[in-house]
């Protein structure tokens, strides 16, 4: 049924209460689809197997060292949620490679991307069984939340940051790869959705004003240019440009297209929780050190190598220059959790 507009006035106003299907204890399976924010390692198989991508119906183990330093914010929202999670997450991933393909040499070959990997590696797996008859995915469409959380690379350097999109692609093309993949995965099953808006991008390290801690180069993205303070409030504009377009996107196709009839979908602002974090690092991180938010946990040479790690990790909100710290990814996770119990200050819900 569709949302009255006053509904939706009050849902924009912040004015709902929680929002009828959405609570935690429901839940019990977690299926997640990103980037290198969210990858436990399923990059590293690619790598591993001269780029071939795992198996239907491989078992991917937890990955204790993501780019996080630890634990994937996924994984923490899977252990504190109690569900299990199916993270098809890809570091180096964009949503899709006909808008913004990004080479690996290591695998010669794209990123693996979610139109044209994770979404239908996962498809193949909600369909496998085992030989002995046992089915590989056993989530429901009535206690599994689906997330995105994807962008971070489409709006990066090699992509549209630096104007390397493929010719005649916009930032549309990106925001319509995301809410196509929700259309398939709810052709596929699918009906409870949280979608995560871009991070703070212009504040992280890697592109952050001078001021603010930013650098001039960084091991992603070394050829910055002399006109750093640009690059920032480039991406500010990119980021703000394509929240907005979520924000509003979202209650167009659940509530007035009746794009995908009894879906129901969460809009996650983790932008605002990331910046909260950036405003107020005392209510959120909690290591021994002074808490930092313009500086980085893991150092590393232009190259790569000679990395030093600095001590009291829960001080930080970055790993290094481009990556939330576990810490972060912690603070992530618990609000995850409560956008899936329908109680979060930073989500809206539709559908």
């Amino acid at each position: 049924m569709r949302t009255s507009l006053l509904a939706l006035n009050l849902a924009f106003a912040g004015g709902l209460a929680r929002p009828q299907g959405w609570q935690a204890k429901d839940f019990k399976t977690l299926v997640a689809f990103g980037d290198s924010y969210t990858d436990e390692n399923r990059l590293g198989y690619f790598i591993n197997h001269d780029g071939s991508a795992p198996p239907v119906g491989w078992d991917q183990p937890v990955g204790l060292k993501t780019a996080s330093g630890g634990l994937s914010w996924a994984r923490y929202a899977s252990i504190y949620s109690k569900t299990s999670l199916y993270n098809y997450a890809v570091s180096g991933a964009v949503c899709s490679n006909q808008v913004t393909p990004r080479y690996f040499s290591a695998i010669n070959a794209p990123f693996p991307d979610i139109a044209g990997y994770e979404l239908p590696a996962f498809v193949a797996d909600s369909k496998y069984k085992s030989p002995n008859g046992t089915a590989f995915f056993s989530g429901k469409s009535r206690d599994t939340a689906y997330t995105i959380w994807i962008g971070t690379n489409d709006l990066g350097n090699d992509a549209f940051l630096t104007d390397s999109q493929a010719k005649g692609k916009t930032l549309k093309d990106y925001t319509d790869c995301v809410y196509d993949t929700v259309g398939k995965l709810y052709k596929n099953g699918g009906r409870y959705f949280v979608l995560m808006n871009l991070a703070p991008l212009q504040i992280l390290p890697q592109y952050a004003t001078p001021e603010n801690g930013g650098v001039n180069a960084t091991r992603y993205y070394a050829d910055k240019g002399p006109n750093i303070t640009e690059i920032s409030w480039r991406m500010y504009e990119a980021v703000t440009t394509v929240n907005e377009v979520f924000r509003y996107r979202t209650p167009f196709e659940t509530d007035v297209a009746d794009a995908w009839p009894g879906i129901k979908i969460a809009n996650f602002d983790v932008n605002a929780l990331m910046t909260d974090i950036w405003n107020h690092p005392a209510d959120y991180l909690n290591g021994t050190a002074p808490l930092n938010v313009t500086g980085w946990i893991n150092r590393c040479t232009l190259d790569g190598t000679n990395c030093v790690e600095q001590p009291s990790k829960d001080s930080y909100e970055w790993y290094d220059e481009l990556h939330p710290s576990e810490q972060t990814s912690r603070v992530v996770a618990r609000e995850f959790v409560n956008v899936l119990g329908g109680e979060s200050k930073w989500a809206t819900y539709w559908g």
